[in-house]
């Protein structure tokens, strides 16, 4: 009886935590969207002018904001002022550094305008015989070129660290020395933000298909 009542419990808490904690995350996200209205003068704010409060109007209004910004800098004036921006923010020596290392992730991550953060590999760190996923970001050979050898490219890789992947560790390994995968982007950060609980799909659905063989 005791233990029947243990396991209702614990299939009880593993339904109750995933989807507290995503309604967590999801309203912690939705408070912080609608706490960007705060720049609308207040008189013309939505909960003045309705009379009352709609959760989530944030997060509409920051997807008109990136949309209506994205339009403008489709233009040729709005191209013109983004530049300009750019150019001022490249005068500021700290502003300029972090500026551009924000926007070559974000091109890299999103926009797709280069091959960085596109492969998946598995590299021998931090010592022989462990491994760890990365990300690689592209060759090192003209950083870094008096790393070159003769036929051994050399890349950067990102190693994301687990629950925390936006922090890691950069290193440069010899090509040939890191192990490719067939896993995309978005199933490697899966597999990492869950300290590998939570496998990538294709390969969770292989192995159910198999225990199911059996």
């Amino acid at each position: 009886m005791k233990k029947r009542f243990k396991n209702i419990f614990l299939t009880g808490l593993a339904v109750i935590i995933p989807i507290g904690l995503t309604l967590y995350i999801l309203f912690f996200i939705i408070d912080v969207m609608d706490g960007l209205l705060k720049i609308v003068p207040d008189r013309y704010e939505p909960d003045a002018l309705l009379g009352f409060h709609i959760p989530g109007l944030g997060i509409i209004f920051t997807v008109l904001l990136i949309f209506i910004t994205g339009l403008i800098t489709k233009s040729y004036l709005g191209n013109v002022v983004v530049r300009k921006g750019e150019g001022l923010f490249a005068r500021i020596p700290i502003v300029r550094s972090l500026y551009l290392a924000i926007k070559q992730i974000f091109n890299s991550l999103f926009v797709g305008k280069s091959r960085s953060f596109r492969k998946v590999v598995l590299v021998e760190y931090p010592r022989k015989g462990l491994h760890s996923i990365g990300f690689v970001t592209g060759s090192a050979e003209e950083t870094f070129p008096q790393l070159s050898y003769e036929n051994n490219n050399n890349i950067g890789v990102f190693i994301p660290l687990a629950l925390t992947p936006y922090t890691g560790a950069f290193v440069i390994v010899r090509e040939n020395e890191v192990v490719e995968t067939d896993m995309t982007v978005e199933e490697a950060f899966t597999l990492i933000i869950s300290a590998g609980i939570v496998p990538p799909r294709s390969r969770a659905s292989g192995a159910e298909r198999t225990a199911e063989g059996d």
